[in-house]
């Protein structure tokens, strides 16, 4: 495909986008009103929240046992963790999230999410970058769009991982890896947690830090000359970024989960999610952009009752307590929440008492970032195994985050060859939940 730059429509022209102004030209537009429409399209609307915590359930949790139970069904539909009534009029959530259960006026519940793919690794990619995996390109996730889109705020990473940025889909993709995320690498919830690489070394103080930098800086400038490519770029901003990021006693302080105090430490709870969510409030308050926080062990084949029972209650206790700490730091307004996973699981019980994977329908939670709380969006059929109304496709998902951030999701992103592709394609946004 041949490209022509165009700085009104993200720099490239293809082909087919100059025949088709050939033919409205026979309509009586001009090429200047074709520039116009086209720069309307893309107009990034205004944003509504300022960061987003994206927390994502690994393995793929039961939707029926949490946020769509059905307390009708069969029992070998239904399982035995019962139900509990929520602030909403007549809903009803998994009888193991009690406190979720007491912040849902603030939630959006989708009860349709669906979606074809039934592998941890292909459910993965869907999910968080809103693509179908493709043997051809490499997406970035929607935390690596989000900070090549909007950078990074008062000397922190625009988009970090907690406890890591283990999985693939989680990087730029084919962005340039300067948008990957930078990974605390290690769980905040261990007595002696330390960010890695966030301190100095034993024997370099701040004034020896920056004879080094100057002196890099030089060396950089030298081999500048010689080779420009992607990853010397990169590097040239890992460099820059890192040092802003050590030199920040504010940035670094963001880190420092010590300093909570220790009740609201005890309110998220002294588990691992407890922890990696109190660590992720810390940092979108004090600037990041984008923050994924993993939390795993829901991939339950077998005995989904004792699983539940053990992975529930701490992600119940801590997601509430979020909700309710973000809002009462009035930082709820301008942070978006996403909980969600890879896929759900088959409603009926297997012969080991578990569930399997199940793509078809699924949960996801939104809160916050001018999202309309109190509302389930959507339903799932009686026995919770498809949409019965409002499908919600991942892509629907993403589109509609970039539109709380302001970002235009039918903006065009330049892969390698000059490609011109979508941030989001074929998608719908939900403006139910704006």
């Amino acid at each position: 495909m041949n490209h022509c730059g165009d700085p009104a429509h993200g720099g490239w022209w293809s082909r087919r986008e100059f025949l088709r102004v050939g033919a409205i030209g026979g309509l009586g537009l001009t090429l200047g009103d074709y520039l116009r429409l086209a720069a309307a399209e893309e107009a990034a609307p205004t944003a509504r929240a300022q960061s987003v915590i994206f927390i994502f359930l690994a393995g793929g949790m039961s939707h029926i046992d949490t946020f769509d139970p059905k307390p009708y069904a069969p029992i070998e539909y239904r399982g035995e963790l019962g139900v509990v009534e929520t602030r909403l009029p007549g809903v009803v959530f998994g009888g193991l999230l009690r406190q979720t259960a007491q912040v849902a006026d603030r939630l959006a519940v989708i009860r349709s999410m669906t979606h074809g793919e039934a592998a941890h690794e292909r459910g993965t990619h869907n999910m968080l970058t809103g693509y179908k995996p493709s043997p051809a390109i490499v997406y970035p996730s929607m935390g690596s769009v989000v900070a090549h889109e909007l950078g990074p705020r008062q000397n922190l990473p625009a988009y970090v991982c907690i406890p890591s940025a283990g999985d693939t889909f989680m990087g730029a993709g084919y962005l340039s890896a300067q948008y990957g995320p930078f990974s605390v690498g290690g769980d905040p919830a261990h007595r002696n947690f330390e960010v890695r690489d966030l301190n100095l070394p034993d024997g370099v103080d701040p004034e020896r830090m920056e004879r080094r930098r100057t002196l890099l800086a030089a060396v950089d400038e030298h081999f500048a000359a010689l080779e420009r490519s992607d990853a010397l770029t990169a590097m040239d901003t890992f460099y820059q970024r890192a040092y802003d990021l050590i030199s920040s006693e504010a940035a670094r302080e963001a880190f420092r989960i010590q300093a909570e105090p220790e009740a609201i430490r005890d309110e998220y709870g002294r588990h691992a999610i407890g922890q990696r969510l109190l660590l992720a409030r810390r940092l979108v308050e004090a600037g990041a952009r984008f923050v994924t926080v993993v939390y795993g062990g829901w991939d339950n084949h077998q005995q989904i009752r004792q699983a539940m029972e053990s992975q529930l209650p701490p992600l119940d206790q801590a997601f509430a307590a979020l909700v309710r700490d973000l809002e009462r730091r009035g930082l709820l307004e301008g942070t978006l929440l996403v909980l969600t996973t890879e896929f759900g699981r088959t409603t009926r019980l297997n012969k080991d008492a578990g569930r399997d994977h199940w793509p078809k329908v699924f949960s996801v939670v939104l809160a916050g970032g001018g999202v309309r709380g109190g509302q389930i969006v959507g339903n799932s059929t009686a026995y919770a195994q498809e949409p019965a109304e409002r499908p919600v496709n991942p892509q629907d998902i993403a589109a509609t985050l970039f539109t709380l951030l302001g970002i235009s999701p039918s903006k065009r992103l330049i892969s390698p060859g000059n490609r011109p592709i979508d941030i989001a394609r074929h998608y719908e946004i939900l403006t139910e939940l704006i």
